[in-house]
């Protein structure tokens, strides 16, 4: 068995699938089935993975913890991974049914479409819920602590997560679709699921949750700087066609600068992250404000720099720039998508 067949429907023998799969979920977003997305069929796996995964861990006493557990996880993530390989494999495989499963786990890989829909509805309560619920919803799409947050913190920590999923929730999986078609995006999906879930540094997951998170840096890497290729993408082209009909073009249009790569890699390398302030860094600069900064996860403050301009030139995240910034990730994943799958197919490396 060669790769092409390890890997049906990638770019390189399927032109038409990402693109698809792109605009559907642009469109849609995630529709309303009567079964469960596959991301929760993943998520229960791993959530069984956990306990024979913590026994191993923990019986070699606690001086053996750290080893142990990251072996431990290590495992719990080769067979989630195998496991949700061979399944889309297998669904992809299957004969006149294969194409539209394909397309279906390709429109499903893909989440900026809810992402977006999700974040302007906590937009919403955040602007018109008394701050107790506001705060309920925004902890809907973060895990720092929002307990004590007001508003203009609450709007900064939504413009904060939004723009850091621009890479987990769309730049990553459509790469990795692009590459190997849905097997290889849900093998990236299984890992990256896996670093939402066990990839915390806190006492109990620091040492189960370490490869997951590891593994999602390496396969992350290149997609986060492709994410804030894309939102400068998104800023010239929608600064070059104005003559279009008013449709086409963003209803809330950004107003801030691009800086220059150059100055989006300094700020972004200085996160804990190696991969999350690339498009946190982008997107603060396009939209004229700051992002970043010290934050509180589990009870602990996580110092972090602040990304975006400087404090003297920056505005405050209000309505309309958030907005403004849901827009400018739309716009970033069409025309970031579009443009690499158009890459790929002219291309058409023959790496099979």
């Amino acid at each position: 068995m060669n790769l092409a067949q390890l890997f049906p429907y990638s770019v390189w023998e399927c032109w038409w699938l990402a693109p698809v799969a792109l605009i559907l979920d642009l469109w849609l977003g995630d529709p309303d089935l009567p079964w469960r997305h596959p991301v929760c069929v993943v998520g229960k796996l791993l959530d069984k993975l956990e306990a024979p995964a913590r026994n191993f861990m923990g019986a070699g006493g606690p001086e053996a913890e750290r080893v142990r557990g990251r072996f431990a996880g290590a495992v719990a993530l080769a067979v989630l991974v195998g496991l949700t390989g061979l399944a889309a494999w297998g669904l992809v495989s299957l004969p006149v049914l294969g194409g539209l499963l394909a397309l279906y786990l390709a429109w499903a890989g893909l989440a900026v479409g809810s992402l977006l829909r999700t974040g302007r509805e906590v937009l919403r309560r955040v602007e018109n819920y008394e701050e107790a619920e506001a705060r309920a919803a925004l902890s809907w799409l973060v895990s720092r602590d929002t307990s004590s947050m007001d508003r203009p913190l609450m709007r900064k920590t939504l413009a904060d997560t939004l723009s850091e999923n621009l890479t987990d929730a769309f730049m990553a999986p459509f790469f990795w679709l692009l590459v190997g078609g849905p097997v290889a995006m849900w093998c990236y999906k299984a890992v990256s699921t896996t670093d939402s879930m066990w990839g915390y540094v806190t006492e109990k997951w620091r040492w189960l949750g370490w490869a997951g998170a590891r593994g999602d840096d390496m396969l992350a890497y290149v997609p986060a700087r492709l994410a804030a290729c894309a939102a400068w993408l998104a800023d010239w082209c929608v600064a070059r066609l104005r003559f279009l009909p008013s449709k086409l073009l963003p209803k809330h249009r950004w107003q801030g600068r691009w800086p220059g790569m150059g100055v989006v890699a300094q700020q972004a390398v200085g996160m804990p992250s190696p991969n999350s302030g690339w498009s946190m860094t982008a997107c603060a600069w396009l939209c004229g404000a700051r992002m970043g900064g010290p934050s509180v996860y589990f009870g602990t403050l996580t110092p972090k720099p602040w990304l975006g301009p400087d404090q003297a030139e920056a505005v405050p995240w209000d309505h309309a720039r958030l907005l403004a910034l849901c827009e400018l990730l739309r716009y970033s994943a069409l025309c970031g998508g579009l443009t690499l799958w158009l890459c790929a197919t002219v291309a058409r490396i023959p790496l099979f």
